[in-house]
């Protein structure tokens, strides 16, 4: 679907968000599947009735020189606030940090940023906190939270299987949330980038495949690739990744669980093939925090998309403590991603 297909069925759809503390029983229906229904007789709207609607709304709306007119949207408070979204009937919670230099004229792009397994979004703020860097760069980001799976909160990351403990569609997820927030927000969709940590990270993997059309590139760190994942791996588009694990992460192990998560070498391979990368790497190596990182960088893909590897010797599951020739890793995911959009490089 075309973003500006997206962006005119949420307008239809802008009741589904709200910010924390509005009531969430105050929309008068077409919540997750609800009829529709006609404000004055009350009665429920059928397909026909509501097609010429639909067809009246998506039509373009011309300006006095005849051209298409841009949707204009009001501006919004800067900072941090709590957006909800009614997704498969459950009331899902999210955090949206907006720069201090956001122009709602101006389409700006997005960084989502994944927490852990048994975590949430205040826990991956707590390890992961970007909205210094988003303020300095112009990025809107988002802290989703995940669904919960036998009592603790998680990203289902795989498609719907007999061995897949979660029926979450967190993939539907996330597109309704990114579908939501292009109402709210004057997101760039073409540079709309995803993070996290552990099976957060797992997720961001999971979004480059099943969510190729909306994702420009992506940054697991401390994450695995599951093996069911590259089966039912699908990317429309060459995609950029830069990948942060340790040699002695024994949540996800460097050298994957075999049979359920391949190692980060075979998903450096599965990244390098997909985006048509046949050049050796250029290897170097940086000490921090008196650990050395051996840091292989893979260009020459098409549309102008690399892979990038940093291994951490003995480095642990952590949000890991780096000093990238005085970048942390918060900035090094951010100056990689930022690079790309949905076409690949993008020209200085």
């Amino acid at each position: 679907m075309q973003a500006k297909q997206r962006l005119i069925i949420g307008l239809m759809a802008f009741g589904l968000i709200h910010g924390c503390g509005e009531d969430a029983g105050s929309s008068s229906g077409g919540l997750d599947g609800a009829p529709m229904t006609d404000a004055g007789s009350g009665t429920a709207m059928t397909d026909t009735m509501a097609a010429p609607m639909i067809d009246m709304m998506t039509a373009p709306m011309p300006d006095a020189s005849g051209a298409d007119s841009e949707v204009v949207r009001p501006d919004v408070e800067r900072g941090m606030s709590t957006q909800q979204l009614m997704h498969d009937g459950v009331m899902r919670d999210y955090k949206v940090y907006v720069p201090e230099g956001y122009a709602p004229g101006t389409p700006t792009p997005t960084l989502m940023n994944f927490h852990g397994g048994d975590m949430n979004a205040d826990g991956q703020i707590a390890i992961a906190d970007m909205r210094a860097l988003a303020d300095e760069e112009g990025f809107i980001l988002i802290y989703p939270e995940g669904s919960i799976t036998e009592g603790e909160q998680t990203w289902n990351m795989l498609l719907p299987s007999p061995t897949n403990k979660s029926d979450a569609d967190d993939f539907g997820f996330t597109a309704a949330m990114l579908d939501a927030e292009s109402v709210r927000l004057n997101i760039d969709t073409d540079r709309v980038y995803a993070t996290g940590y552990s099976n957060g990270a797992g997720f961001a993997y999971g979004l480059a495949c099943q969510l190729s059309d909306r994702i420009a590139a992506i940054a697991p760190v401390a994450g695995l690739m599951w093996t069911d994942m590259i089966t039912n791996c699908m990317p429309t588009h060459p995609t950029p990744v830069v990948i942060f694990n340790g040699t002695q992460d024994f949540e996800r192990p460097y050298d994957g669980y075999p049979g359920f998560m391949i190692s980060v070498e075979e998903a450096v391979n599965h990244w390098t093939s997909h985006n048509g990368i046949t050049d050796a790497p250029v290897m170097d190596t940086l000490m921090t925090q008196g650990l050395t990182i051996e840091r292989n960088t893979y260009s020459g893909g098409q549309a102008g998309t690399s892979v990038v590897r940093y291994k951490f010797i003995n480095g642990g599951h952590v949000w890991f403590d780096l000093d990238n020739d005085g970048a942390d890793l918060n900035r090094t995911i951010w100056d990689f991603v930022s690079q790309y959009d949905l076409n690949g490089l993008r020209a200085e």
